[in-house]
């Protein structure tokens, strides 16, 4: 196995250090959010009755966690949308909000320009490209920001920046104690899991070395739940892994009952349980009974809590973890966690094809 504490390994598997952009997580968020709360919005822009959020991967993960965070909370409805064509319940008390890092994500562009057709506000966040382009034409609102790096490393931008802008439109409620708990708390955890920790006390690292050659699972809940499937699509770009993703208590009504086979599951699969003490008392229990039944069946399987007081600083401190893991993992599977060679040839491929 891949010495992860030899510095070498790092300039040889992450040349365009991918680990700088996951340290710098603290400050995308910080500056997204003052960004954002200043970022100039019309007025009508507050009166709506639902938000769309539409984008792909990385871009729409963003969207998923502020829809799990505020759903208690919210005054309206948030929808993440993943697809070409826009959904017919857009109107005009409807904001559409297109995310897309690049700002060329053809099934973003596709339904934001149907967006434009239709009476209802709009709003772009984007680094620039086609998405940009369309706004300006169209005068549409459109929050830029400069920040080089893969669509998923800047996720502290596409976070906080619907973040910011939701609250400066009054749709939810952050308090600024939780913006400073969840910065201060990844400032911690990106010096705690650097790579200079060593294994014997970095939790990253250890983490990745039992996930080495096995197939991932990941469970979570509540708040958690969609952190969970950030984790699976982290291990799929960056470690190149196959994973996969669980909700509790969904998988207590199902996934259970799946732990015989294939045999080799034992032997080959591993859980993560992400959980937060914010959680549900009775799915609490359920973690419980679940390791219960993991254990039961012979899968290794290990409880990820997450850090802070508040959902905003728990969320984050597990989305980092799960950076700082997948990509422990990729370079103990020699491989770069930037490159995405799949991605791109899919991509190449469907510009061939005019529809």
């Amino acid at each position: 196995m891949i010495n992860l504490d030899d510095p070498k390994v790092y300039s040889k598997f992450d040349p365009s250090n991918m680990l700088k952009r996951i340290g710098e997580m603290p400050h995308q968020c910080s500056d997204a959010w003052r960004s954002a709360m200043n970022f100039p919005l019309p007025s009508d822009y507050s009166s709506v009755d639902r938000a769309v959020i539409l984008g792909m991967g990385g871009s729409a993960i963003g969207g998923d966690l502020l829809r799990s965070l505020t759903l208690d909370e919210a005054k309206i409805p948030i929808l993440v949308h993943r697809d070409y064509d826009l959904p017919p319940l857009v109107n005009e008390r409807t904001l559409v909000i297109a995310s897309s890092y690049s700002g060329n994500t053809e099934e973003t562009l596709s339904s934001f320009s149907q967006a434009l057709k239709t009476p209802a506000k709009k709003l772009a966040i984007t680094t620039g490209g086609k998405l940009n382009a369309l706004a300006d034409e169209s005068s549409v609102p459109a929050f830029c920001f400069e920040y080089a790096a893969e669509p998923r490393a800047a996720f502290g931008y596409s976070f906080f920046s619907l973040l910011g802008l939701f609250q400066s439109l009054g749709i939810i409620s952050i308090q600024s104690k939780d913006i400073d708990e969840t910065i201060r708390i990844l400032g911690e955890l990106t010096a705690r899991f650097d790579k200079d920790v060593p294994l014997e006390t970095n939790l990253a690292k250890q983490l990745a070395t039992k996930l080495w050659g096995r197939l991932i699972i990941i469970y979570g809940a509540g708040i958690l739940s969609k952190v969970a499937f950030r984790w699976k699509t982290q291990f799929n770009e960056n470690s190149k892994t196959c994973a996969f993703s669980e909700s509790l208590s969904e998988l207590n009504h199902n996934a259970v009952v799946g732990y015989g086979f294939p045999s080799w599951l034992s032997k080959k699969g591993f859980v993560v349980m992400l959980r937060s003490p914010t959680l549900h008392p009775r799915i609490l229990v359920r973690y419980e009974v679940t390791a219960e039944l993991l254990t039961d069946a012979r899968i290794p399987h290990e409880v990820a809590d997450a850090k802070g007081e508040s959902p905003l600083a728990q969320i984050m401190s597990t989305v980092l973890f799960g950076d700082y893991v997948s990509y422990f993992l990729a370079l103990l599977n020699g491989v770069d966690p930037s490159t995405v060679a799949a991605i791109d040839y899919l991509k190449r491929r469907l510009a061939k094809v005019k529809i």
